[in-house]
């Protein structure tokens, strides 16, 4: 990352009070996104991925920590001081349906944050809509029609001219195509990754899919009940994981040739994700771990820096990067 970071996030935390107790569904979280980098955010659901860029966006407020946008800490501004930023970092939603006004038509969606920000007249912002959808693959003409009228590929693709109408430096994509047909997922992939080199905005790319964040990210953090557990350069994560977590996913991603599918070991992890309600002592993997000692059951392992550069929360892993592999527990 070469840069002043377009969002640094240190230690956040976000907690859900209840009548059981307190859930954690992010518990110290600390990532940076240089200009122009693709940061991929990946883990099971209910992992506190997608609350982490809830946070970011402040369309939830952290418990605890920072998150730092243009140099200014958003976590405690009022929604009138914030207001200056979010054209800064914009969100692109999972689910198109639920994201965009029905009762609106297309131009006025894309519109709406050129007029709230105050950066066009009316003739600017409609000549800018027909720019806009344009840039994401879509005729001018859609542009008097209702989000009913359209597809889900065509919906997403006007939530991204949204997003991007104010040219911001951060751009959130949380499941950004894990609502649509298999058929139109690659498209908008496809579509955001041109922009994104394109345009140069720094992105934190929110998925489960493995195979999008390895096309996508120049980095991955990899999340596992509310913490990162390892970050790594995506080509270096993908050739060597280091965490037992990462490994068994990996192991579980499908891979295009039949015959390498075939001669992968799978690590199947036994349990489900455990509640973060009451999360296990310790490390909060060691219920699932194939390799996990007493001193993974008692004593929760620090995220540290390996020589690479890389980051790695497991006391398996030495001090020289060299980690056991979870394929033969």
């Amino acid at each position: 990352m070469t840069g002043t970071p377009v969002l640094e996030v240190r230690d956040l935390q976000r907690h859900f009070p209840s009548a059981s107790g307190t859930v954690k569904a992010v518990d110290g979280v600390s990532l940076t996104i240089g200009p122009g980098e693709v940061v991929g955010l990946v883990g099971e659901s209910g992992s506190g991925k997608s609350t982490v860029g809830r946070c970011v966006v402040r369309l939830d407020t952290p418990t605890g920590g920072e998150v730092v946008i243009d140099g200014t800490d958003v976590t405690t501004l009022s929604p009138r001081a914030m207001r200056p930023l979010r054209k800064k970092v914009h969100l692109v939603f999972q689910d198109p349906s639920s994201s965009l006004n029905p009762r609106m038509t297309i131009r006025q969606i894309i519109a709406e944050p050129l007029r709230l920000h105050g950066l066009a007249n009316r003739a600017e912002a409609s000549a800018r809509v027909d720019e806009l959808l344009r840039q994401v693959g879509l005729r001018p003409e859609l542009a008097d029609r209702t989000p009913h009228q359209l597809s889900g590929g065509q919906r997403q693709r006007v939530s991204i001219a949204r997003a991007l109408s104010v040219e911001p430096a951060l751009l959130i994509a949380d499941e950004p195509t894990s609502a649509l047909d298999v058929s139109v997922q690659a498209s908008v992939l496809n579509l955001l990754a041109d922009l994104q080199k394109e345009r140069g905005f720094g992105c934190l790319f929110i998925t489960h899919d493995l195979a999008a964040v390895e096309y996508l990210a120049d980095r991955i953090a990899v999340m596992y009940l509310g913490r990162i557990v390892e970050l790594a350069p995506a080509v270096e994560l993908f050739a060597d994981p280091k965490h037992p977590y990462t490994q068994a996913l990996l192991s579980a991603a499908p891979v295009p040739d039949p015959q390498e599918q075939r001669e992968r070991s799978r690590i199947v992890l036994g349990g489900d994700l455990p509640s973060p309600l009451d999360p296990p002592p310790g490390c909060h993997f060691n219920t699932r771990c194939p390799l996990a000692t007493d001193r993974c059951r008692t004593e929760s392992p620090a995220l540290r820096t390996l020589p690479d550069g890389r980051q790695v929360s497991c006391h398996l892993v030495s001090e020289d990067g060299t980690a056991p592999n979870a394929k033969s527990a």
